[in-house]
Order: C-alpha cells, then sequence, then structure tokens
C-alpha cells in the first residue's frame, strides 16, 4: 500500500467517524410529570374508566421504563359510590413505584383565586395523598401549580413561595409543554364515539406538534441558559398518553432524550437561576428565565389552527 494510498484510506475513515458524530443526537434528559390524577377528565368518567386508564398509563411507563411524578387533585376523588375506588386508583401509582405530588384540591389558580383561599386549596388537596404516602413510607415532596400560574405580582408569588416551603414542598417547574390536554380533550370524546380516524388525526398531529415544541424549547435553553438543562416535561392523566406516551417515549429518544426522575432533573444548576416573572397566564419556566433576562420570545409552534377550533367546539357551552 502506498503512503497515498494511506491517505486516502485515513481521510475517508475520518469522514465516516465525522458523519456518525453529526448524525447522532445529543445526550438530553428529561423528567416526566403527570397533573390531574386521577384522570385530567374524572369529572366526566366512572370510577371504572379512570382505573382501566390508569392501569394503562402505568404499565406504559412501566415498560418504557419511564419513571414519573403524578399531580393530585383530590376533589375528583369524591363521587358518591365510587371513592374508595377512587382512591385505589392513586394507590396504584404508589403500589407500581411512582411519587405522588399535591396540584390542590380543586386545580385553583393562585392567579384568579388570592392567596388565601389558594393555600387553604392547597392544604386541603393533601389530606387524602398524604395518608397514602404515608402508608408507603414516603413523604410528599412536590407542588405543581394549577395552570402554571405563579402570582400577578411578585409579593404574592413570594408569598406563596414561603408558604410552600414551610410545608414542605419544592416547586415542581416545567420546561417543555405540548398541550396534550387540548389534544387530550379530542381524542377522548372521538374514543367515546368510535371515531377512530380522528383518534389517529390527533395522536399524529400531537407527536408532530410535540416535536416542534421540543426543537423549540431546546434551542431557546441554549440562548437564555447557554446549555440544554435537564427538562421537565408536563403531562397530563388521559387516554391520549395512556394509549399512545410509548410513541411519545419513542419520539423523544430519536432526539437523544433518556428519562429521569424529578428530583434529578432539579439538581440542575438552571433551575437556580433568578426568576421574577408574573403574569396572567403560567408558562415554561424557560421563558419565566427569558423574561427576567429581559429577553423577547418569538417563534414558538403555536397548536394549528383546526385542533384549538375543534376544542372550542368541543367545551362551547351547549344550549339547553
Amino acid at each position: 500500500m502506498t503512503k497515498m494510498q494511506r491517505l486516502i484510506i485515513l481521510a475517508a475513515c475520518t469522514c465516516m467517524a465525522l458523519t456518525c458524530l453529526a448524525a447522532a443526537p445529543p445526550d438530553r434528559q428529561v423528567a416526566i410529570t403527570i397533573d390531574d390524577l386521577p384522570a385530567a377528565n374524572a369529572y366526566n368518567m366512572s370510577a371504572v374508566d379512570i382505573t382501566q386508564m390508569t392501569t394503562k398509563l402505568l404499565a406504559s411507563l412501566r415498560q418504557q421504563n419511564i419513571p414519573a411524578v403524578g399531580f393530585v387533585n383530590e376533589k375528583k376523588l369524591y363521587r358518591t359510590g365510587e371513592v374508595d375506588e377512587r382512591i385505589k386508583a392513586l394507590e396504584m401509582w404508589l403500589d407500581a413505584g411512582f411519587e405522588l405530588g399535591n396540584h390542590t384540591f380543586s386545580h385553583t389558580s393562585l392567579n384568579k383565586a388570592g392567596l388565601k383561599a389558594w393555600e387553604d386549596d392547597v392544604i386541603q388537596g393533601e389530606s387524602v395523598t398524604r395518608l397514602l404516602m404515608a402508608q408507603h413510607k414516603m413523604t410528599m415532596r412536590y407542588f405543581r401549580h394549577p395552570y402554571l400560574d405563579t402570582g400577578r405580582d411578585l409579593q404574592t408569588r413570594r408569598d406563596a413561595e414561603a408558604f410552600l416551603v414551610e410545608r414542605g414542598y419544592r416547586i415542581a417547574p416545567i420546561t417543555l409543554d405540548a398541550w396534550d390536554w387540548m389534544y387530550g380533550a379530542i381524542y377522548e370524546d372521538a374514543k367515546k364515539r368510535g371515531d377512530t380516524a380522528l383518534q389517529q388525526e390527533m395522536v399524529s398531529s400531537y407527536l408532530a406538534h410535540s416535536d416542534e415544541v421540543f426543537a423549540y424549547y431546546e434551542q431557546l435553553s441554549k440562548q437564555i441558559v447557554g446549555y440544554e438543562p435537564k427538562q421537565i416535561l408536563l403531562l397530563h392523566a388521559n387516554w391520549l398518553e395512556a394509549d399512545h406516551i410509548g410513541e411519545l417515549a419513542d419520539l423523544m429518544r430519536k432526539r437523544g432524550y433518556h428519562f429521569i426522575t424529578l428530583e434529578d432533573a432539579l439538581s440542575d444548576q438552571a433551575y437556580s437561576l433568578p426568576d421574577t416573572y408574573v403574569g396572567e397566564e403560567g408558562t415554561s419556566w424557560l421563558d419565566h428565565w427569558a423574561i427576567t433576562m429581559g429577553k423577547p420570545l418569538q417563534g414558538f409552534p403555536e397548536v394549528p389552527a383546526s385542533i384549538m377550533e375543534r376544542h372550542a367546539a368541543l367545551t362551547k357551552p351547549h344550549a339547553p
């Protein structure tokens, strides 16, 4: 072999190595959090339906080896004749090795209810869950703000944070959110009616939108934080996730994500960044940090108009 041939082979190998390196996805990490237990649509579901949905969702999470924290609205436990079975749906999470957190009793917005009413709802929302966790030798550690509403002014926000610390909670922020609650409502309605075509349309649109949202926040992370922190994804306890969270996990793995605990995610130094965000609407903590830094937000991928229209029609009050 001539010297020239050796150089050509070396150049080819280097090119192949660089191509493989470029094709490899980044090493990303994400914690999964699931809101509105025992079920996002619990007021319109029987206890049997909730149990079936929970069984499938937890089986999928375990099969995918995904740790998760579920955030509870205890008001959803109280339907005549079904209380015990609805509480058992929460026990299923603990029995399967997952953790539960407080999401207030009745999904109360701090922005709308005011501090004292919100504090009362936080306390009322922990009674059953604390007991269940104590039976599993666990303590409640995490609180998730309903609607991600953290306060309309900074004093209210800081007072609420101090109250939560006094009760032993750490706020569970989120950085990724693809609005699965909107897709999930349409999906569940289609599922009830046996409309499989619309179900599949929702799944496809939801996964495509999720991919766009992840790409947006990955880029924003680098602009705001300087690197991609350990992300925290907001999902909801609904049939869309119960049926298709495996496909969402596959999508995320293709983007280089592997799944970690919420505790691990919160160890990232990004979650100690200055945060003075206040506003009428809750949003991602990446948005919090950007706004705190005075950096404009633009280019967020909107939910397709057709999805928003379907959801609006679904939730529109019907004339008597």
